[in-house]
């Protein structure tokens, strides 16, 4: 049998963790609460969640720094769960390296259908159902089904959205897709206004990447967007 998947919740709110436990519990899932960012980042380490719903003001230590910490060991899907539904709070939640974010009051159904949503990225498509997903280029593998990067046979650190957006912009290649687009085909609905977390995220891969000498390369065109730029 396999094993139940396991959500950490992070929230001084009991409430949310009474209203969203039984929905998960119904979906055969299993949850861990936690209070305050500090005892959030004891238990990401100690549990090794499938996925963390983080919420944005944390007592003891805030949501984003609690995603900041994660990020530097793990590549774990989180859900960061915010009151303010501001531009700038969405905006700070997907440049430090959140998959997602979802705005308070929030509806207990919506909040599984995007974990379960998230997850799909990380696992993948089922075999039976899609070939895989595979894109080579010199030493450069991304591997959108098992939803991995790879140089010379080494895996990357990276986040499923980084993944997403490297695999984009490489099965569109030397095409420019606007900033927009790389939004609306990544997140998969209405991010409008969140343009900066595309350069953050690009920004990010350019560090893990070695592209000098490759070949390739993630290119800026100004005023418009990005490129996977393949000498030919």
């Amino acid at each position: 049998m396999d094993k139940p998947v396991h959500i950490l919740i992070c929230d001084d709110s009991s409430a949310v963790h009474d209203t969203i436990g039984p929905y998960l519990k119904a979906e055969n899932m299993t949850y861990s609460s936690a209070y305050n960012g500090h005892e959030a980042l004891r238990l990401a380490d100690e549990m090794n969640p499938d996925l963390i719903l983080l919420d944005l003001m944390m007592p003891g230590l805030f949501g984003t720094e609690v995603c900041k910490e994660i990020r530097k060991q793990s590549q774990v899907p989180i859900i960061m769960l915010t009151a303010k539904g501001e531009e700038l709070d969405r905006i700070l939640g997907l440049e430090i390296g959140a998959d997602d974010y979802i705005v308070k009051p929030f509806s207990p159904r919506e909040v599984v259908a995007r974990i379960k949503t998230v997850l799909r990225r990380v696992t993948g498509p089922d075999k039976a159902e899609e070939p895989k997903k595979v894109i080579v280029y010199d030493q450069l593998k991304i591997d959108l089904g098992r939803y991995e990067i790879s140089i010379a046979g080494e895996i990357l650190p990276a986040t499923p959205k980084e993944i997403e957006i490297l695999y984009l912009l490489a099965a569109n290649c030397n095409k420019v897709l606007s900033r927009e687009q790389i939004l609306s085909t990544v997140w998969g609905y209405d991010y409008y206004g969140d343009t900066r977390a595309v350069d953050t995220h690009i920004k990010r891969l350019r560090k893990k990447l070695a592209e000098e000498g490759s070949g390739w390369s993630l290119k800026s065109v100004y005023g418009v967007g990005y490129k996977f730029e393949v000498i030919l």
